[in-house]
């Protein structure tokens, strides 16, 4: 099982379905993970009804922050602003179905870390937010 998983991961690195840049957007982030530098931009479109109607990511990294930032963005859309603060790194981590270490475990939230800083409109990102 957890083949299909890295699968599903490494096509997510090589052919992202979501990266890119929603411009105009209404929530934009963007933060690093310094010890590996992985970088990881969010933007979102959100319409009248309160729900993500539109996510992008952009950035550099790993596979893991990579797949991760994509899986996760199209895991939000139709997700409103309140559903989106209660995510936490379980659900990351359902979305890529696999155990990481604790160095992975950082570059798969990095995008979790970054969404969330941005719909609570935060001008710092914290790990306290994935957890």
């Amino acid at each position: 099982m957890d083949d299909l998983y890295r699968e599903t991961i490494i096509e997510r690195y090589k052919s992202p379905q979501f990266r890119g840049r929603l411009d105009p957007h209404d929530i934009q982030f963007e933060d690093d993970n310094p010890l590996c530098g992985d970088h990881i931009e969010v933007t979102l479109r959100v319409g009248e009804d309160g729900r993500v109607t539109e996510a992008a990511f952009d950035g550099k990294g790993c596979a893991i922050s990579q797949a991760s930032a994509d899986l996760l963005m199209e895991a939000v859309i139709g997700k409103t602003i309140d559903e989106i603060k209660q995510l936490n790194k379980e659900f990351v981590l359902d979305l890529l179905g696999i155990e990481l270490g604790p160095v992975r475990l950082k570059c798969a939230l990095l995008s979790l870390k970054v969404l969330k800083a941005g719909v609570y409109g935060l001008g710092e990102a914290s790990d306290e937010l994935v957890e």
